[in-house]
């Protein structure tokens, strides 16, 4: 529903986007994305915006942590797969089992069942890392420090990647929605939490993200701010995407 389902297509689509991708941002390797979510047609070319800047490091990474809102069940909380591996159209991709198993959340197999936020983002992670494992956790509801408290759990070194799955505003008209995706990208590279599910679906993760951006001192930057008006939707309501990567200090400091 969301890409292609025959494997040559979905690569060639995928690495067309991240080739057309504009990247300006330190030469450093991002902690954390936050990417969105939609069908590839419309959000697509802003979430290779993020992960065009994963690919100097393609070796390096060895752990992803995805975090997505629950869209398709009322979840409390948050909660892992009852899965060893997800599977897409480029392959296998294994859960890391002993690093989920050391959070102690819930597997709720309906929460992930059909759930796209976190899915999504995989075809764009098999084409820019070379071998990985996978910590993919649906957020239902559940407060920033709950979801910051996981975040915190599995932040590692430079081997592991946080990735925030979220949209931005939701079928609001172009030049509204325009003006609000920009005051909520202003949040977010402010650090300046909590957004409201009105500003961004995957608010919750999003608000966790900042907390711990805000303790260890993350220097947020801004990639892309677009809509489906900009790609391949009409202007009269839109769904806002924006991608945005956070760096660690290069001085060491966490403010811890």
């Amino acid at each position: 529903m969301f890409y292609p389902a025959e494997p040559r297509r979905l690569a060639a689509d995928v690495a067309s986007m991240l080739a057309s991708a504009e990247v300006s941002q330190p030469e450093r390797m991002p902690k954390a994305l936050v990417v969105p979510h939609a069908g590839y047609v419309y959000s697509g070319p802003i979430a290779a915006s993020a992960y065009a800047c994963l690919r100097a490091f393609r070796e390096k990474i060895r752990r992803v942590v995805l975090f997505g809102p629950a869209h398709r069940v009322y979840l409390h909380g948050l909660a892992l797969p009852d899965a060893d591996a997800f599977d897409t159209p480029l392959g296998r991709i294994r859960i890391d089992a002993d690093a989920a198993a050391s959070l102690g959340l819930p597997r709720n197999v309906a929460a992930h069942a059909r759930e796209h936020s976190l899915e999504v983002e995989l075809p764009f992670l098999q084409s820019v890392l070379a071998s990985f494992d996978i910590v993919p956790i649906a957020v239902g509801d559940a407060g920033p420090e709950e979801v910051a408290g996981i975040i915190e759990r599995l932040w590692g070194g430079p081997e592991t990647l946080i990735v925030i799955s979220s949209d931005l505003s939701h079928y609001l008209p172009y030049a509204t929605a325009r003006a609000v995706d920009t005051r909520t990208a202003g949040k977010i590279i402010s650090l300046e939490g909590p957004l409201g599910h009105d500003e961004a679906c995957g608010a919750t993760p999003i608000n966790g993200l900042l907390l711990v951006a805000r303790r260890r001192r993350l220097l947020p930057v801004a990639l892309d701010i677009r809509s489906s008006g900009d790609t391949a939707g009409s202007k009269g309501e839109v769904v806002g995407y924006g991608a945005f990567a956070f760096y660690e200090d290069e001085r060491g400091e966490t403010g811890n």
